[in-house]
């Protein structure tokens, strides 16, 4: 396949989250803050390209009547490795996220990719699409935890820049706090999944 199409389909044409809808209850639940966003996507990224990698490598030898439980088994592997370094190296990310980096074994993403994609493809072509799929995932976390913390706090980069304090643009008390509990997940979430299926509808009528 070509590296490009590839990189396209994962950052935007299929992007993971706003295309397929998958992996959407971390993706609501952890973006309250650019430091969780782009924690978690990280920890997707290396999870999915190391699984993709490792599944491509297995994929002539594992039988498929029992395919989809060896992948939990690889996945539920690395999501343990990632899980002990952040809390060796990383404490505080790691108590911030809480439970959502074990629920990783369960991602539909990381899971949907193995069978659609790593178990069919070259151990390159999974590296590629681990990646470009794992960008695609932080692009959407990082934008939406952009978005909910600096409207929901008035603050940005909180855990990231400025030394870990990051910068406050504005007094909290003018913020919209509704935004950093659940509903604001939902509806950042649900602007975003618009605005992409309008852009995509604008370009299907513009290549009519």
């Amino acid at each position: 396949m070509n590296p490009g199409k590839i990189f396209k389909d994962g950052l935007l044409t299929n992007n993971p989250v706003l295309v397929q809808l998958l992996g959407m209850c971390s993706t609501m639940a952890i973006t309250t803050s650019l430091f969780n966003g782009l924690g978690m996507g990280l920890s997707v990224t290396v999870i999915l390209c190391c699984c993709n990698v490792c599944i491509s490598l297995l994929r002539k030898l594992i039988p498929s009547t029992v395919r989809i439980a060896v992948y939990v088994v690889i996945i539920a592997g690395f999501v343990t490795i990632v899980d002990l370094l952040l809390q060796a190296f990383l404490p505080a990310l790691s108590e911030s996220l809480g439970v959502f980096i074990p629920l990783i074994v369960v991602n539909c993403i990381i899971i949907g990719r193995a069978e659609a994609f790593a178990s069919r493809h070259s151990v390159g072509e999974a590296l590629l699409d681990g990646l470009a799929q794992g960008l695609g995932y932080t692009a959407v976390l990082v934008i939406m935890s952009v978005v909910r913390e600096l409207l929901g706090s008035g603050s940005f980069g909180a855990g990231v820049f400025n030394g870990g304090k990051g910068w406050q643009l504005f007094p909290a008390g003018y913020a919209c706090s509704y935004l950093t509990l659940p509903f604001g997940g939902f509806m950042t979430l649900g602007c975003l999944i618009a605005l992409v299926q309008f852009l995509r509808s604008k370009k299907g009528e513009a290549e009519k």
